[in-house]
Parts: C-alpha cells; structure tokens; sequence
C-alpha cells in the first residue's frame, strides 16, 4: 500500500477557491480503480491548512491517479492557490 500525505498552507483569501475545486477532486479521485481512500482534512488551528490524505493499493495506481482528467485539470489551479506545500509519499512496511 503506498499513503500520501499533501499538505497545502492557502493564501487565505484563497481557501474557499481551494475547497470548491477540492470537492470535485475527491468526489472523482474516490471512484478510481485502487483508490482504498481519498479525504481532506482541514487543521483546527489554522483554517488555511488543508490536509489531503490518501491510500493507494499500489504505486501503479497512484501513478494512473496522476494522469487522470480530474488531477491533471485541478491540481495545477489548487497549486497557485497555495503559499507553500509538502508532500510525502509513504510505503507501507509493518
């Protein structure tokens, strides 16, 4: 299993922007082929940081996700919205 860890600090007249094309982004993410889960969190510190967590059955899954219409499209939008970002990409060893 692989988990990604996304983590994005919004510009805060931007983070509703962000949340509408997140809506979409988890609603077509969830429906695909090895997706075990696929959900954004938001901090209850800071309402400008959100939180995508996710679960691949593979690397060859996480790799499809990353060509589909809906990421392609959305991610690159979602990204100007950001200040700064941190990604992590876990295997599951235990």
């Amino acid at each position: 299993m692989i988990r990604v860890v996304s983590k994005g600090m919004f510009y805060e007249e931007k983070t509703d922007e962000a949340l509408k094309l997140y809506e979409e982004l988890v609603a077509k993410s969830q429906k695909e082929k090895g997706c075990i889960y696929y959900n954004l969190y938001r901090d209850i510190e800071d309402g400008n940081i959100l939180t995508m967590m996710e679960e691949w059955e593979s690397k060859e899954a996480l790799e499809e996700h990353k060509k589909s219409e809906h990421f392609t499209r959305l991610v690159p939008v979602i990204s100007k919205l950001r200040k700064r970002s941190e990604l992590n990409v876990y295997k599951k060893i235990l």
